[in-house]
């Protein structure tokens, strides 16, 4: 669908799984981190921090399963899991890091949203009618 067309439902459910697997934080995270090159699951699992095993686990069968990267084992003793991009997975490189650098440019103004919301939710009444006012609530 083309910018400005006209909303399309069954587009819209072909392509919501699919943001939601690309916008996932665990899915960013792994993507960012294979950028660089193939890495072992306690490699990656190590670098991402606070993501729990099964997770991690989770999170990489579906990007397999969507074509983002590929899983190689090496029979070795133990065996050796290598995951690496797919050419789809290294095409996604650049939307994420467009991404993570707009986070980082906006943190302060979403924060700051954050805290005035904050504050007129937090029994503010007035200013909290005004807020819902202003956003035609």
């Amino acid at each position: 669908m083309e910018q400005g067309h006209t909303h399309v439902p069954a587009e819209c459910g072909r392509v919501a799984p699919v943001l939601s697997r690309v916008g996932d934080k665990w899915t960013i995270l792994v993507v960012k981190l294979l950028g660089d090159g193939p890495l072992r699951f306690n490699e990656l699992r190590r670098r991402i921090g606070g993501v729990s095993q099964r997770m991690l686990t989770l999170t990489l069968r579906a990007l397999e399963r969507d074509g983002f990267l590929t899983r190689t084992v090496f029979p070795t003793v133990p065996p050796r899991v290598d995951y690496e991009l797919t050419p789809l997975g290294r095409s996604l490189l650049e939307p994420v890091q467009r991404l993570a650098d707009w986070a980082v440019q906006n943190m302060d103004r979403i924060e700051e949203a954050r805290r005035r919301f904050d504050a007129a939710a937090s029994g503010k009444k007035p200013a909290a009618r005004r807020l819902q006012r202003a956003v035609g609530m």
